[in-house]
């Protein structure tokens, strides 16, 4: 293992550590009070957001392989991360210029914040995907981006779950309903929404909207990057593990 390697793996044990860390009194709360706010919304709002959001994710998920280039492949570890950061770093300023503009228009251009944003999210998770060398074009890489989606903009309780889903990809996977329709939408929605709503609530606000909108995007575009540097980083763990395991 080089040194870089070391020191990939101690940032992932780390980031594991984070992951499976137990939800705090604080989360638990709010994620009571979040759930009680649910409660209030009628069961067709909550059936078409859902909607609205996969069909937009599917475009996204279905639409990006036809821009995304093929899976970088025989490079060093070293050096897939470092195009990687370069990658992660054009997205925050992209994301960051367009909260700033949808932050200037207050609620009408607030709305229109969200499908751009989550189009630029999902876009940097296939670029992360390729860089490290998995196929997107595979339906199996694309469930482990939502998996990866989930883990950045997710409670604490909810985080932990999909991260057990994770460990040991290469055999879980095969596990996997064959259809994309058959993934949990309506708690991804949820969970999602509930992450961002404070925060891109605050960008609809005239005027402090702008500075707001970009700092919020350029935050979430850094948190999503971190979260799928570690989630790839995993499989790579993972399968260093098998390779050198002592045959039986």
């Amino acid at each position: 293992m080089t040194p870089y390697e070391e020191m990939m793996l101690q940032e992932l044990q780390s980031w594991q550590h984070e992951m499976l860390q137990e939800p705090s009194l604080a989360s638990i709360m709010a994620r009571k009070v979040q759930h009680k706010l649910n409660s209030y919304i009628p069961e067709k709002i909550h059936q078409a957001v859902t909607a609205a959001v996969k069909q937009m994710i599917r475009a996204v998920l279905f639409g990006a392989e036809k821009t995304t280039q093929q899976p970088f492949l025989h490079i060093t570890m070293e050096l897939k991360e470092a195009v990687i950061r370069e990658r992660i770093d054009f997205y925050k300023k992209a994301a960051a210029a367009e909260g700033g503009v949808t932050g200037v228009g207050g609620i009408l251009l607030g709305l229109a914040d969200f499908p751009l944003l989550l189009s630029l999210k999902l876009k940097m998770l296939f670029d992360i995907a390729t860089y490290y060398g998995y196929d997107v074009q595979d339906y199996r890489e694309r469930i482990y981006l939502l998996y990866i989606f989930q883990l950045a903009f997710s409670s604490q309780e909810q985080r932990r779950g999909v991260y057990l889903k994770m460990v040991n990809w290469e055999e879980q996977k095969h596990f996997l309903p064959s259809d994309i329709h058959q993934f949990d939408w309506r708690n991804f929605q949820q969970e999602y929404r509930d992450y961002i709503d404070i925060p891109k609530l605050a960008q609809m606000i005239p005027i402090v909207g702008a500075p707001i909108g970009a700092v919020v995007n350029y935050r979430l575009l850094q948190k999503l990057g971190t979260t799928a540097m570690n989630a790839y980083r995993l499989r790579w763990h993972d399968e260093d593990k098998r390779l050198n395991a002592p045959s039986s």
